[in-house]
């Protein structure tokens, strides 16, 4: 017998597939990329977490599909920013059923606890994910199995509903003995795991939908630097450190010049493409005094089919009606 387990990395998740690994099972642990999971790659943490257990890593990209599917149009909508978590997991549990097969497996479980987040993970919103999976009765919930009707893979005797857990609410003691007994290390601190659970994220991709189209090559700029939308709808994307800097130069959207402080040292930074010649002027100004520059002095921004010129400004605080 073989189930497929939701994976996000998280402690929780991580529980659930020891719990039904301990029964005997096989587990396969599948890792939805959507594109907002994370600004740093996980991959390593993940793979760290799956062998300590003893369980098979699969990562399956579904960018695309949730862009289309899921983020624009939920059928139970957004929780307190820009998070559809009911549609978000409902979805998962979709694409993973359509794995089954391929892995000879016979149902699937994932960490959620009931009432762990009181929006997302109560009776209504746990039968609402199943309802959207469009499986048939095929979904355990490990740690929360005892508080749930009984499914079908617990009927049929596939796995033993008695060694399943009854876990509820926000507290993670029951899951913190379960570490210990487990030996498990390593393992992350609670958090929300999700870009579009934070508000500063979710303004960021509020206002890029407001004005521009999203693709996934958008979705790493959203991850790093200063957000300004200048006066003329110009968007300008700074970085504040070393790492921002790096993940800047990597992107791949070609809505955006990318461009740097000649003869100083200076953030890397990213202007649309279509900027007006206003913008850009102001733009020149932003970012000279983000970098290490001298009052008075003219600088040159050259960027990959333009120069720009610009002069630090007396004050960052005028520039905060910008910032997104």
């Amino acid at each position: 017998m073989r189930a497929l387990a939701l994976f996000s990395g998280g402690l929780d998740s991580v529980l659930a597939m020891k719990i039904v690994k301990d029964q005997g099972l096989e587990v396969v642990a599948i890792n939805i990329q959507t594109g907002f999971g994370s600004t740093i790659d996980r991959r390593e943490h993940m793979q760290n977490m799956c062998d300590q257990i003893g369980v098979e890593l699969k990562i399956l990209d579904l960018r695309t599909e949730f862009l289309d599917e899921v983020l624009f149009d939920p059928k139970y909508g957004y929780g307190k920013n820009f998070n559809p978590c009911i549609d978000c997991h409902g979805f998962m549990f979709r694409y993973t059923g359509q794995l089954l097969e391929k892995y000879d497996a016979s149902f699937m479980i994932s960490g959620e606890v009931l009432g762990q987040r009181p929006m997302s993970q109560n009776k209504d919103a746990l039968q609402n994910v199943k309802n959207l999976s469009e499986v048939d009765d095929l979904i355990v919930r490990p740690l929360c199995a005892k508080l749930m009707p009984i499914t079908k893979p617990e009927e049929l005797g596939w796995i033993n509903r008695d060694k399943l857990l009854d876990i509820s609410g926000r507290s993670r003691s029951r899951q913190l003995e379960l570490v210990k007994e487990i030996g498990l290390k390593d393992f992350e601190p609670p958090a929300g795991g999700c870009l579009l659970t934070e508000i500063q994220f979710s303004n960021k991709l509020r206002d890029f939908v407001t004005n521009e189209t999203l693709e996934i090559e958008d979705i790493n700029t959203l991850k790093a630097g200063r957000h300004l939308r200048l006066p003329d709808g110009a968007k300008l994307i700074i970085g504040r450190n070393q790492e921002d800097n790096e993940n800047l130069k990597k992107t791949t959207s070609l809505k955006y010049d990318r461009g740097r402080i000649l003869e100083a040292n200076g953030p890397f930074c990213l202007l649309q493409k279509d900027a007006s010649p206003q913008d850009k002027k102001l733009a020149g100004d932003i970012i000279v005094t983000y970098g290490r520059t001298d009052f008075e002095q003219e600088y040159i921004i050259e960027f990959e089919e333009f120069q720009i010129t610009g002069k630090k400004l007396d004050s960052k605080e005028e520039l905060q009606k910008y910032f997104v």
